[in-house]
């Protein structure tokens, strides 16, 4: 059983770390269902296992923590639905690439219900759009953790989120990109409505 967690107000990111710490535990031991948590955070930067101090250049005012997720530099703030997936891994294959691919096609799904035709790209992370031109742009970061087969952190997708505050990093490490959103795409949703595509797709990916 997944149990669905839906947070309203922006959620502080210590505040996340710790629910995430506990609830991998939880699992771990036997207390505790796996969880998806949506929420939003308060504008802010994380650095992942691989962050390159050369990246974040002008935090701008905004707190910038450490994060025990892989990848690089990214951005949090308002507009942009953050999901927090925390399962047992050793019940659903003990894959993590396989996971990894799994994360993606959720949002590929959630997102082509949408009408936005998001895809991977060999040696870039996240999920890209085409931004016309031959340009294309991220739309969705992915960066996971997992301890002893328990997963947390998990993905990012931009709904209509304040773009310039990506100003502040080299998103994810990648240069010669952009970061776009569903808004900036003309895919407006509210985010109680990116919810319920997230939650309905769900099960046609991971059962």
């Amino acid at each position: 059983m997944i149990e669905w967690r839906i947070t309203d107000r922006p959620v502080p990111y210590p505040e996340a770390t710790a629910f995430m710490e506990d609830r991998v535990a939880g699992i771990q031991a036997g207390r505790a269902p796996e969880c998806v948590w949506l929420l939003e955070h308060p504008p802010l930067y994380t650095a992942g296992t691989s962050a390159r101090p050369a990246d974040l250049l002008d935090a701008g005012g905004f707190p910038v923590y450490p994060s025990g997720r892989g990848g690089q530099y990214t951005y949090h703030g308002p507009g942009q639905r953050v999901a927090y997936v925390m399962v047992d891994l050793a019940n659903r294959g003990a894959d993590i690439r396989r996971y990894v691919h799994d994360l993606e096609e959720w949002l590929i799904r959630a997102l082509a219900r949408c009408a936005v035709a998001a895809e991977r790209r060999p040696g870039r992370v996240g999920l890209w759009v085409d931004g016309g031109g031959g340009h294309e742009d991220k739309i969705a970061a992915i960066g996971v953790r997992v301890r002893r087969w328990v997963t947390y952190h998990g993905v990012a997708l931009n709904v209509d989120p304040d773009l310039s505050h990506y100003r502040g990093i080299v998103p994810c490490g990648i240069r010669g990109h952009g970061v776009t959103s569903m808004s900036r795409l003309g895919r407006a949703a509210s985010m109680a409505e990116v919810d319920r595509v997230l939650m309905a797709v769900w099960p046609d990916v991971f059962g």
